[in-house]
This record gives C-alpha cells, sequence and structure tokens, in this order.
C-alpha cells in the first residue's frame, strides 16, 4: 500500500497546496476543517530559519488537530538546507517538503525552487543530503522541467524515487510558465503510468471545482490531488471533490450564512494567532474572495477593507449576512 511514512493513501488524497502568505496556521485550519486530508505549511526559508528568524519560526508551528501535515523548505546551498531540516524535524511534522517548484522570480533567479530545474545533478544532491540528515520522510514538489525544451519530469521523478523521496507533487507547467496557460496533465499521468514508479504521484495545477478533480483522478490515476489557488477563499472546496471522488455527486455551493461563518472564524483564529495589529491587515486579502460573484457588493468590501476595529468588522459581516442571504 502508498504511503508516506504513518500517511496511508487508501484514496485519493485532497492536499493543500503550500502557498506563501496564504496557508498559514489560521487558513490551514479552515482547510482542515473543510476537509483537506493532508496540508502543508508555506514556503520556509533554510538560511531564515537558521538565522532563527521569528516569523519563520511562527510559519512551521502547526494546529493541535492538524496532522497529517508538511512543512515545507526551500533554498539552495546542500549545507543550508541540511542544517534547516534538522531543525524542521524538531518541531514534529509528518514529512518534510522540499520546494523545487516555486517560480517566483525573487526565488528561482537564486536557483532555489523551480530555478534549480536547470541544474537536475544539484537539486539530486542536495535532495540524497536532506534525506540523510533527518528521520522524517521527504517529499518533492516541482514542475514538468524548466521550460518547454526541458521537460524532464518522467526521468527526474526516477531519480528522485531512487535516491530516497517518498512521494512528489508535481505541478502541470514549467517554471517558464509561471502560471500561465493551461496545467498540462498528461506528463503527471505518464509519470504515475510508469511502471517503475512506486510512491505517491500527486497531481497539482488548475484544479478548480470538484469535477475537475474527478476528472484529473480518473484520466491519470494520480494518488492524491493538491489545490492551491482555488481553496483562496473557497475552502469548501475539499468538501465538494471529497463528495464527487467517493460518491460522484455535487454538493450545493455554500450559502452566504456559511461564507459570514467561516470568514468570522477565520478571521478570529488569526487575530488569535498573530495578534489584531498584523491579523487584520492580513485578512484583507481574504475578503473579497470569500464574497466572490455577489452583486452590489462594493460598499461591503470597502468597509471590509478600511475598517481597524473588530466589533466593527464582525458588524459588517453579520450586515452582508442580512443583506445578501
Amino acid at each position: 500500500m502508498l504511503s508516506i511514512g504513518d500517511i496511508i493513501f487508501n484514496n485519493t488524497k485532497l492536499i493543500l497546496a503550500p502557498m506563501d502568505d496564504v496557508t498559514d496556521l489560521p487558513f490551514r485550519t479552515i482547510c482542515k476543517e473543510l476537509g483537506a486530508d493532508i496540508t502543508v505549511s508555506e514556503f520556509i526559508a533554510a538560511d531564515a530559519l537558521i538565522r532563527d528568524v521569528e516569523k519563520t519560526k511562527q510559519k512551521i508551528l502547526s494546529g493541535k488537530n492538524e496532522n497529517p501535515f508538511g512543512i515545507q523548505l526551500f533554498g539552495n546551498e546542500k549545507e543550508s538546507m541540511c542544517k534547516a531540516a534538522q531543525i524542521i524535524e524538531s518541531y514534529q511534522p509528518d514529512f518534510i517538503d522540499i520546494n523545487w517548484g516555486c517560480p517566483a522570480r525573487k526565488i528561482a533567479s537564486k536557483g532555489a525552487g523551480s530555478g534549480m530545474l536547470k541544474n537536475i545533478p544539484l537539486l539530486l544532491e542536495i535532495t540524497k543530503e536532506i534525506i540523510k540528515s533527518v528521520h522524517l520522510p521527504v517529499t518533492v514538489k516541482t514542475r514538468l522541467g524548466y521550460d518547454e525544451n526541458n521537460k524532464c519530469i518522467v526521468e527526474l521523478c526516477e531519480q528522485l524515487q531512487d535516491i530516497g523521496v517518498k512521494a512528489i507533487s508535481i505541478h502541470g507547467r514549467t517554471k517558464s510558465q509561471m502560471f500561465k496557460g493551461e496545467s498540462d496533465w498528461t506528463l503527471i499521468g505518464k509519470v504515475k503510468a510508469n511502471p517503475n514508479m512506486e510512491i505517491p504521484i500527486i497531481g497539482n495545477g488548475d484544479i478548480n471545482s470538484a469535477q475537475k478533480a474527478y476528472q484529473m483522478r480518473e484520466f491519470h490515476k494520480v494518488d492524491a490531488i493538491m489545490i492551491g489557488r482555488a481553496a483562496i477563499g473557497n475552502p469548501w472546496i475539499f468538501k465538494e471533490c471529497r463528495q464527487k471522488l467517493d460518491y460522484n455527486t455535487n454538493m450545493q455551493t455554500p450559502t452566504i450564512e456559511e461564507r459570514v461563518r467561516i470568514c468570522k472564524k477565520h478571521l478570529l483564529l488569526t487575530l488569535e494567532h498573530k495578534g489584531e495589529g498584523v491579523g487584520l491587515l492580513e485578512m484583507r486579502k481574504h475578503y473579497k474572495p470569500y464574497f466572490k460573484g455577489i452583486n452590489e457588493f462594493k460598499p461591503y468590501r470597502i468597509k471590509l477593507l478600511t475598517t481597524n476595529d473588530v466589533n466593527e468588522l464582525m458588524d459588517t459581516l453579520d450586515e452582508i449576512n442580512c443583506k445578501f442571504n
């Protein structure tokens, strides 16, 4: 049976993708409540963790009922990545995930994230040394390749498995594509169909509905589906996908009352975790997605984005419930 350590893949797992400045503890808690089987931290910079940066340390804290939970690490130097992995191990996550997939210029231009897809020998060397330096299972998140002419993912996955990687998440774009165009799952499917592959293969990219998750599972037989941007403002997508994958039936879209309830809970968790000053500011990126598609919502959105008083925010959310329910 396929597994990552103690995590058994006895069905198609639904995983919340690591997203910088998004998948913090409050958001992961919400997604877990609404059906995410596995959650992963924000990106953790190896150098910042070694320097004991407080903000970075806060990113790797997990919730009481969050397991299975992984911490994702990025960097470009073997020594610092191994040392950071050992620090992460002391926090006792279920696995350590190595980020060889982020296409952001500030990361990839330094040879970290998907920038490392330009140097596969070094990518493999660093990954192998990390695996040797810790006892936890090590997984990898990556992309199809560096660019259209260098889609190395099928061979790379075999190489990663050979050095001891326990699961691989594949985003169906190259580094050069960033998030443009459509995610291409055909090579993800080819990796999964490779008879030499014995570890879980996790598909990622453009899963924005339960129907899409169902199709990708049926067509490409992946062991798990990772959902990223589509969960922002719509954490219910995990419940919807679970019902579709297990029963091939559809859920009703969340009501305004439910959206308000979850938004309130998200706000309170963020204030508890980050304090009022930071929490109020960081929640602002979530309000618009939570209430996407509501006509004549602009005055309420402005209130949510400009109010610095928690009670006023709660009153505004109650108004939204009364007005649009």
